[in-house]
């Protein structure tokens, strides 16, 4: 997020992770992330690692141990959440921990998301539902079941 330009992360450099998220979907990721290859400098992001399931969670980190031998400088970031941080994964990788606080304004953040989620030429598409003609959105209501 140096440049405007920077692009977003691709699909293969994020996991967003679920309790349903298996053991085979994990280990893919981070084969991508810790085998060498041609791949460029790319940064791997596990989102809510914390969510894993215990078992898929040892399964991952028995594979992170044995592949990370093979690449000392690969680049993975685990998000977790902080009320969770007692479950596996971050429990493991504790040693590794870092308490992130956003370097940048909440400003220049959504300037950066708006650059890349604007749809161009808007025309009859999806896009013109939301503001400004973002192609994303986030609906919310304090009130559940209310339509969204």
């Amino acid at each position: 997020m140096n440049s405007p330009n920077q692009p977003l992360p691709t699909f293969d450099e994020v996991l967003l992770c679920t309790p349903q998220t298996t053991a085979e979907q994990v280990g893919l990721f981070l084969r991508r992330c810790l085998i060498p290859c041609s791949g460029g400098e790319k940064i791997y992001t596990m989102l809510y690692a914390d969510e894993l399931s215990y078992d898929v969670s040892c399964r991952a980190e028995e594979l992170f141990q044995h592949l990370q031998h093979y690449n000392s400088t690969y680049r993975l970031v685990i998000l977790c959440n902080c009320e969770r941080e007692h479950s596996y994964i971050p429990s493991v990788l504790s040693q590794y921990k870092v308490h992130m606080i956003p370097q940048r304004p909440l400003a220049e953040i959504q300037r950066y998301l708006q650059h890349h989620y604007r749809v161009a030429q808007p025309s009859s598409s999806a896009a013109s539902v939301f503001k400004d003609n973002m192609c994303v959105g986030i609906v919310s209501s304090k009130r559940a079941g209310v339509g969204k």
